[in-house]
C-alpha cells in the first residue's frame, strides 16, 4: 500500500497532520509516540512578536467538543527559530508553520523571516482579527484573502497554505481568493464561533465571551465545506474539523481533502493522530486500495 502524499509540494509519508494550536511545537506529544509516524506537524500559531493571549478562563468543554479563546499565545518567531525549530528538524517529519498577525505588514514581515528557515511550508491563519479593519477576520471576504495572500506570496518561496475561517456565508469565495492570489493549497475548517453561558452567574464561561468551537460536533459542517471548496478550486485541500479516527479521515478525503489534520482529538487522546494513521491503513486493506491518493474526491453524490 502507498500512503505517501505530495501535498502542495510537501512530501509526507501519510496524509495525517496535526492542527495548529493543538500540538504545540511537538515536544509534549513526543513523550507518547515517535513523531516521525505522522505526515506532518503544523505548529502552534506563531507571530512576529511574543503574544500573551487572552485572560482566563480560555477553554470550556461542550457536548462533543470544546470552546477555546486562547488568543494566539506564543513566544514569537525568533524564539521558535532558536529553540523549537532545531529540535523539530530532528523528528523526521514535515514542518509547517502556522503564521498569524494583526496587520498585513505583520504577515509579510513574518513570512520574510520564515522564508529563510528550513521549514517545509507556511499555513496562513486568516482567522486572526485585523486591527486595521475593526478586528474583523482577514479571511471573511474574497478581497481580504486575496490581498494578504498575494502580498505574502511575493516574499515566500515555500509552499503556501491558506487556512480558511468557516464563519462566512459562502466559504468558496475566500478559497477562490486564496487560489487567485497564488496559494498552493487551502486548509479548512478553522473553528466555528460559539458561546456558552453559566446560567447561575449569567456570565459566559469564557472570559472573552465567545470562542472557537471544535471537536466531533463540527465534523458534518467541516465535511460539507471541504466538499464545496474542493469543487470550487483547483488547488489541494487540507481537511480538518472533528477528525478522531481513520474513518473520519477517509470521509474527509472522499469529500475532496488530499490530506487531513487532527485538532481537538489530540486533547481527547494523545495517540489519536497515530491511531488515525493505522485506521487509514486498515481501511485501505479492507477495501483493497493500493494508493491512498486514489480516493480523494471520490464521493458518489446521490
Amino acid at each position: 500500500m502507498n500512503t505517501e502524499v505530495n501535498f502542495a509540494g510537501i512530501k509526507m509519508k501519510n496524509p495525517v497532520t496535526v492542527a495548529s494550536g493543538t500540538f504545540g511545537y511537538g515536544r509534549e506529544y513526543s513523550q507518547f509516540f515517535d513523531l516521525s509516524k505522522l505526515g506532518g506537524i503544523i505548529t502552534k500559531g506563531t507571530s512576529l512578536k511574543p503574544r500573551d493571549g487572552n485572560k482566563p478562563s480560555r477553554i470550556y468543554e461542550t457536548p462533543s467538543g470544546m470552546l477555546n479563546s486562547i488568543g494566539l499565545q506564543n513566544p514569537g518567531v525568533e524564539y521558535f527559530i532558536t529553540h523549537d525549530l532545531p529540535w523539530l528538524k530532528t523528528q523526521n517529519v514535515a514542518i509547517i508553520v502556522n503564521a498569524c498577525g494583526s496587520t498585513i505588514e505583520d504577515y509579510v514581515e513574518l513570512c520574510k523571516i520564515l522564508n529563510k528557515t528550513d521549514i517545509d511550508g507556511v499555513e496562513l491563519n486568516l482567522s486572526c482579527p485585523n486591527v486595521k479593519a475593526g478586528c474583523l477576520a482577514f479571511g471573511t471576504t474574497y478581497e481580504g484573502v486575496k490581498e494578504v495572500t498575494s502580498k505574502v506570496r511575493k516574499v515566500l518561496d515555500k509552499p503556501l497554505i491558506v487556512k480558511l475561517t468557516p464563519n462566512v456565508t459562502d466559504i468558496t469565495l475566500p478559497a477562490k481568493g486564496a487560489e487567485d492570489a497564488g496559494a498552493d493549497a487551502v486548509s479548512l475548517i478553522n473553528t466555528l464561533l460559539g458561546m456558552s453561558i453559566n446560567i447561575n452567574t449569567r456570565k459566559p464561561y469564557l472570559a472573552n465571551n465567545t470562542g472557537g468551537l471544535s471537536g466531533p460536533c463540527v465534523k458534518p459542517v467541516a465535511v460539507r465545506m471541504v466538499y464545496q471548496v474542493s469543487q470550487a478550486v483547483n488547488i489541494p485541500v487540507l481537511g480538518m474539523g472533528g477528525i478522531i479516527n481513520g474513518d473520519d479521515a477517509i470521509e474527509f478525503m472522499l469529500a475532496g481533502a488530499s490530506a487531513i489534520s487532527i485538532g481537538a482529538g489530540n486533547f481527547i487522546d494523545p495517540y489519536t493522530s497515530v491511531n488515525t494513521v493505522k485506521g487509514i491503513e486498515e481501511y485501505m486493506k479492507k477495501h483493497n486500495i493500493e494508493n491512498i491518493n486514489d480516493i480523494v474526491g471520490k464521493v458518489e453524490m446521490n
